[in-house]
């Protein structure tokens, strides 16, 4: 009979911090339809912040599904326009739905911002980044956070996908 606390962290990555566990969850992902399908259930657990804008940070070497991730939320957000990386014009906003599949969305306005040309912190200003962090209508989606770090708040999620030489991709949530 197994004992309850050694299948309660079964498969569970954990990190002991000032004597609170915060835990990590990882998967596996196959496939483009098993990343659209994380990021549906990725944006269905996500709860608003309740303080300004939801932040959720994107890491992962060039080509590990940050983009596509990102895609994914939109979709699922019900954004219909092309989704692409903003790697050249840094920013896009993307205004959502009032009503999405019968529900009032928790978010008016998707942002998705790719750092990866940016230098510094600093850089973010000319973005608006402290305008839109004020905004708890926001869902912001960044990619490249380590470009950036010194001036982003604690996000609400942080993402980090690997992309393995057999194609899959293992996403993480801390």
């Amino acid at each position: 009979m197994r004992s309850k606390r050694s299948s309660f962290f079964k498969g569970e990555r954990f990190i002991i911090f000032g004597g609170t566990i915060i835990f990590t969850m990882e998967k596996t992902i196959q496939t483009l339809e098993e990343l659209g399908a994380e990021a549906t259930n990725f944006v269905n657990a996500l709860a608003p912040s309740p303080r300004g804008a939801t932040l959720v940070t994107l890491s992962g070497e060039l080509g590990a599904g940050k983009t596509a991730f990102t895609k994914a939320v939109a979709s699922t957000l019900g954004v219909e326009e092309i989704v692409n990386s903003p790697t050249f014009v840094l920013e896009k906003i993307y205004l959502l739905p009032r009503k999405h599949w019968g529900e009032t969305p928790k978010f008016a306005r998707l942002i998705h911002i790719d750092a990866y040309r940016l230098e510094k912190g600093s850089d973010l200003g000319p973005l608006g980044f402290d305008e839109l962090m004020q905004d708890s209508s926001n869902l912001i989606l960044l990619e490249w956070p380590e470009k950036v770090a010194e001036a982003l708040p604690t996000p609400s999620k942080q993402i980090s996908l690997v992309a393995l030489p057999d194609g899959s991709r293992i996403i993480s949530y801390d």
